[in-house]
């Protein structure tokens, strides 16, 4: 998906680190007005966030949105349960994943679309393990190694 158009309000760069990304999908987002006000001041956190089965339907779960503050007693529960929309079809594709092979939906970016409805792109992943993680890590150091190598030389002539 590109960045096009897209409000970016909140990333999850630690799922990169931390999960095998296979398969990227957008879904919408049910909220309440206060929420839609906080997001649209940039203020919302989906480290620790997951997609999981709620009643047949997919939810976002540990998502934290904080409370708008003009709203009063009118206002939401930061990290109350959210849910998400999806076509029929990608969301029987998505719990059948989810319940038979182990893979786990992780909310990588959340964002408003040009129309100016509040989406999430949800990564279907595998967690990584310690040895991935550290293979991981030797790649990028290598790459930052030889950076500076090339500058170096660059530089140097």
């Amino acid at each position: 998906m590109s960045e096009a158009g897209r409000k970016i309000v909140a990333r999850n760069r630690r799922a990169f680190h931390d999960y095998h990304i296979e398969e990227r999908y957008e879904a919408g987002l049910r909220l309440t007005g206060t929420e839609v006000k906080s997001l649209r001041e940039g203020r919302a956190n989906i480290n620790e966030a997951y997609a999981g089965e709620m009643g047949g339907e997919l939810w976002l779960f540990n998502a934290h949105i904080p409370e708008y503050a003009p709203a009063g007693r009118f206002n939401h529960d930061p990290r109350r349960p959210r849910k998400l929309l999806l076509r029929k079809r990608e969301l029987q594709k998505l719990l059948g994943a989810i319940r038979r092979k182990g893979y786990t939906l992780i909310p990588l970016s959340l964002y408003f679309s040009p129309r100016g409805w509040a989406k999430v792109e949800l990564g279907l992943a595998l967690g990584k393990r310690k040895y991935d993680k550290r293979q991981a890590e030797k790649e990028r150091e290598w790459q930052r190694q030889k950076e500076r190598l090339l500058r170096h030389a660059a530089t140097a002539e």
